[in-house]
């Protein structure tokens, strides 16, 4: 028996966010996707070379290295990331995505916050 908002939100049918660096990012449940959703999941895609703003969001969020390797560049120092690695990321910590590989970076990444949550962006040092 369904509760009639369980529900499987396939990927291809959601509008992808267009990221410099052939990079792109989807928020596939949110509050749009899901009725009286009180949280968020999505999917990033890091070409080779991308780096990210600066950015602070107001909640934690998780992410899961789904396949390629990264850094996580911090205020004050560096997570290294690779496939399979998992990661916290506290509320208002600010951190750059950077792909510095030849290969893309796939990340899996969720807020508990209907969609994306509010976040402070700046130029990446």
């Amino acid at each position: 028996m369904s509760d009639g908002r369980t529900r499987a939100i396939p990927l291809e049918d959601i509008s992808r966010i267009h990221l410099s660096d052939d990079s792109w990012s989807a928020v596939v449940v949110n509050d749009k996707t899901v009725d009286e959703n009180h949280a968020s999941l999505g999917y990033s895609v890091f070409g080779p070379g991308f780096v990210s703003d600066d950015l602070s969001h107001s909640v934690d969020e998780l992410c899961f290295v789904v396949s390629g390797r990264g850094v996580i560049r911090l205020e004050d120092g560096e997570v290294e990331v690779k496939s399979q690695d998992g990661l916290f990321i506290p509320a208002k910590a600010w951190h750059t995505i950077v792909n510095a590989s030849d290969e893309d970076l796939t990340m899996v990444f969720a807020f508990p916050w209907p969609d994306y949550p509010p976040t402070e962006r700046r130029a990446a040092r």
